[in-house]
């Protein structure tokens, strides 16, 4: 089934975020809107026909921030989340998915490998039902999340979530075994983001993308993500017609990069509030 994807990114800023807030460096003092970057996040809403105003509502990871970035974004309603990883920047906000459950709303599935499953029920036990009795843990007080784990095995060729067809991303995310990462490909449009190797059978996933939004944390290396050249050595092997650079610390400087660092033509940095159609 084609889809008519727009991808908006909600975040494309590194786990501190920037300007990081002890940090005196030039970026961090910038005032260029383009260089405040929220925890990384995006929002995928997809048609199943063009100009159809009922579309469904895909969040890729409840960030820290999201409280925040779904009330810049306009975001109403959302039929499912898709977690790529259970690192604190990207689902400590899995609370404030509380509002679009509130009333007599439908549950949320929540979209996670084993390691963020686990992780999740670990630091959010309140959400869950403990998986030796079937019981809710409860919390007093308020209202919680009505969300709901869904698996996801990341070696399936497709999965169908609310009708819709998602190809999932396996990434390595680090040097620990059994850490992966999962970006999504929803049609011709795919998201990955903190890793620091893909396989050749996840590559071939990404090919015949027109836009990608792809991992690239500084200039130099990283133990847990792709730095600049290992971002631009992956876009040479996939070859998508457009690339974003996501998940920026503070070497990424909107004002003069482009100076400095000559990027391939059809590479930009990601920036907030960027929409891809």
């Amino acid at each position: 089934m084609a889809s008519h994807v727009t991808l908006k990114v909600l975040g494309c800023g590194t786990s501190t975020g920037v300007p990081i807030m002890t940090c005196p460096c030039k970026v961090c003092r910038s005032k260029h809107p383009r260089n405040q970057r929220l925890r990384a996040s995006v929002w995928f809403q997809v048609r199943t026909r063009k100009g159809a105003k009922e579309f469904k509502s895909f969040l890729v990871d409840p960030s820290v921030d999201h409280r925040q970035q779904a009330l810049r974004a306009k975001i109403q309603h959302i039929d499912a989340v898709l977690v790529t990883h259970p690192h604190a920047d990207h689902i400590h906000g899995i609370d404030e998915l509380r509002p679009y459950t509130f009333g007599n709303k439908p549950r949320i599935p929540v979209y996670g490998n084993e390691w963020t499953r686990r992780e999740l029920r670990k630091r959010f036990d309140y959400l869950f039902p403990d998986l030796q009795t079937g019981h809710a843990h409860g919390k007093k007080g308020g209202g919680i999340a009505q969300i709901d784990l869904k698996p996801i095995d990341a070696q399936v060729p497709s999965l169908e979530v609310c009708g819709i067809p998602v190809i999932p991303i396996s990434t390595q995310h680090g040097p620990v075994p059994g850490e992966e990462s999962v970006g999504y490909r929803i049609d011709s449009v795919a998201y990955v983001t903190d890793c620091s190797y893909i396989s050749p059978s996840s590559l071939e996933r990404l090919k015949g993308l027109s836009t990608l939004i792809l991992d690239c944390v500084r200039i130099a290396p990283h133990d847990t993500h792709f730095n600049l050249s290992q971002a631009l050595e992956t876009i040479a092997q996939v070859k998508p017609q457009k690339t974003y650079l996501t998940h920026l610390g503070h070497d990424f400087d909107y004002v003069d990069f482009a100076r400095k660092y000559k990027l391939p033509r059809g590479v930009a940095l990601a920036y907030d509030g960027l929409v891809v159609t």
